[in-house]
């Protein structure tokens, strides 16, 4: 039986649930690359061990160890002090944590998750962290809840290959970026030799393998969403021919030029 978009997100969603619980109970939790949660992937590819250890003594105990992603958003991104930045399903805060320390007291970090169990450990975590320049989130990432030009980054680390909705989520990245706003992305992504069975037959779409993109798909994806400046570099192999990757991308300055329409459309924004 297919599997709908729905039950999909729903079984992302009851996956990071369970890993956010895990943590807080101090137990093994389920995530990309969990060991017996994920088994077709490499543990040592995904979460903490990806961070350096001066990075991981910025952060309370159980934000590392939440950590789920396939990279170092925030390295990749060269946050710069006094920016406002969009952590897309920013789970136990460990990314919101590291830039608001990066942006420091004039800048702004947002969080969205769409798990209530991530935000509360995130909500948790930031405050152990001291950091009061972040702003939680609940909500998806296909429907960001922040006004149009609202942000100069966007960040996020092993999310966008759970979304159904890929092309939607590009669309409101540039939404909500100002123009020449940039992207600083970790994500799994496959080689352009692999079609969408390859992807599924390596690993399941909430371990992080079927759903991803290829890069020239990405690639694609990103200029039709009104990207300039485009590059998807692989950085390590997860499985056969999917690896993770570091995204880059800046905002064109002017969408009209190119025949990209121009949408403001704003949402209301609540925050933990």
């Amino acid at each position: 039986m297919t599997t709908t978009a729905d039950e999909l997100r729903e079984e992302v969603r009851r996956r990071y649930a369970e890993s956010a619980r895990a943590v807080t109970e101090g137990s093994e939790g389920c995530g990309c690359g969990s060991g017996s949660c994920c088994a077709e992937t490499d543990a040592a590819n995904f979460g903490e061990a990806l961070y350096d250890a001066e990075q991981r003594g910025e952060l309370p105990d159980t934000a590392v160890l939440a950590s789920l992603g396939c990279g170092n958003p925030v390295v990749v991104a060269e946050l710069g002090e006094g920016e406002t930045v969009l952590d897309l399903g920013s789970g136990g805060g460990i990314d919101v944590i590291l830039s608001a320390k990066r942006v420091g007291p004039t800048g702004t970090v947002y969080g969205l998750d769409m798990t209530d169990e991530m935000l509360a450990l995130a909500v948790r975590n930031a405050a152990e962290a001291g950091v009061r320049n972040v702003y939680l989130l609940k909500g998806v990432i296909e429907q960001i809840p922040l006004p149009a030009e609202a942000v100069d980054v966007v960040i996020s680390n092993c999310v966008i290959n759970l979304s159904t909705e890929k092309s939607a989520v590009l669309t409101e990245i540039a939404r909500v970026l100002k123009p020449g706003g940039r992207i600083g992305i970790s994500d799994v992504v496959a080689e352009d030799r692999l079609n969408a069975d390859d992807r599924a037959e390596r690993g399941s779409h909430v371990g992080c393998i079927a759903g991803a993109l290829s890069k020239a798909e990405y690639e694609a994806g990103l200029e039709a969403a009104g990207f300039d400046e485009v590059t998807v570099e692989f950085t390590h192999e997860v499985v056969d021919g999917m690896h993770g990757a570091i995204v880059k991308a800046v905002k064109t300055f002017e969408p009209a030029r190119r025949g990209l329409p121009v949408v403001r459309r704003a949402a209301q924004a609540g925050c933990c």
